[in-house]
């Protein structure tokens, strides 16, 4: 089952429309997780607490005078603007959006993917077709200039992903490469809320995966410091509950940048969820960095902007 099925999905991955069509027994990492000590990142003091429900374990610390003292444990790394979208302002987007094709993805998503043509296996780069941003997103984009962690942020991909319940709809447990996509994670959420479920990431064989050896050629730059093995060794059987409420941003950075697998379960998409995914480049790709005669055409495609219904009516 490793070629891609009519659904999208291919390997390991599935949904429910494949599931029942080819009976293949998905990994459950919910089940797994369960047999891990569970927390909570509260987006109000940037702290965690015991639990596996969100909105429970912050509702029980609303008003508790201890909030975001010795009850909580820190875990940096993280950062959370819960109104960064009005009502009129996920309206206008979502249906702009949906204006444009779907792609089926793997694992029951749907995706709009806005970027270069990247092949991570041979770390090879090229522009492709890459013509930029649709414009009804632009002020998204714009607004990354008011959030002080993300006014050096270059926008290189933006991808649109949907999650449903009708499909199964998740993304396994996963560290975003790192040959080529820099070091903030940055995520709009729309429509619905859901929750990012954080667990440490292992390598088991001695083989690196995510390209993640080529950290050592920017570890210098990142903004966040990494935490010390024997220190992340404690955090083995953890996992961290990220809340991404609607119209929310979310940045990763720093350890859960690198040191922790992401993942949106399935069982946490309870109604139709689209995400804004936006990526930058590594350092090595930038102004000044080893490969940026390779990148230097894309991030002139990228101040691009185009109409997307001019470009609907065309094609």
């Amino acid at each position: 089952m490793d070629h891609p099925r009519p659904c999208g999905c291919k390997g390991r991955r599935t949904c429910l429309n494949c599931e029942a069509e080819f009976g293949i027994q998905p990994i459950n990492f919910y089940t797994t997780f369960q047999n891990y000590e569970s927390y909570v990142y509260c987006p109000r003091c940037s702290k965690i607490y015991t639990g596996w429900n969100w909105e429970t374990v912050l509702a029980e610390h609303e008003n508790d005078p201890k909030h975001g003292g010795a009850l909580g444990e820190e875990y940096p790394g993280v950062y959370i603007d819960l109104d960064f979208l009005s009502n009129t302002e996920e309206a206008n987007l979502l249906h702009g959006l949906d204006e444009l094709p779907w792609d089926v993805s793997q694992s029951g998503r749907r995706k709009q993917n806005f970027g270069p043509k990247t092949n991570f296996k041979k770390t090879r780069l090229r522009a492709a077709q890459f013509a930029g941003f649709p414009r009804v997103s632009e002020f998204v984009q714009r607004r990354f200039e008011q959030v002080p962690l993300l006014r050096t942020f270059q926008t290189i991909e933006q991808c649109s992903l949907e999650y449903t319940p009708e499909r199964g709809a998740s993304i396994d447990p996963h560290i975003d490469d790192c040959w080529i996509w820099g070091e903030r994670i940055v995520t709009v959420n729309l429509l619905s809320d859901s929750v990012l479920t954080m667990s440490p990431y292992r390598c088991t064989d001695g083989k690196p995966k995510y390209n993640l050896h080529h950290l050592d050629h920017y570890r210098q730059h990142l903004l966040g410091a990494l935490i010390d093995e024997k220190l992340m060794a404690a955090y083995e059987n953890r996992i961290v509950r990220i809340p991404m409420p609607r119209r929310s941003l979310l940045v990763l950075y720093g350890p859960p940048r690198y040191q922790w697998e992401h993942a949106v379960l399935r069982e946490d998409i309870k109604e139709r969820r689209v995400c804004l995914a936006y990526r930058e480049f590594t350092p090595m790709y930038l102004q000044g960095g080893c490969e940026f005669s390779q990148s230097e055409d894309i991030f002139e495609r990228a101040k691009q902007f185009w109409d997307h219904q001019a470009a609907t009516t065309e094609s």
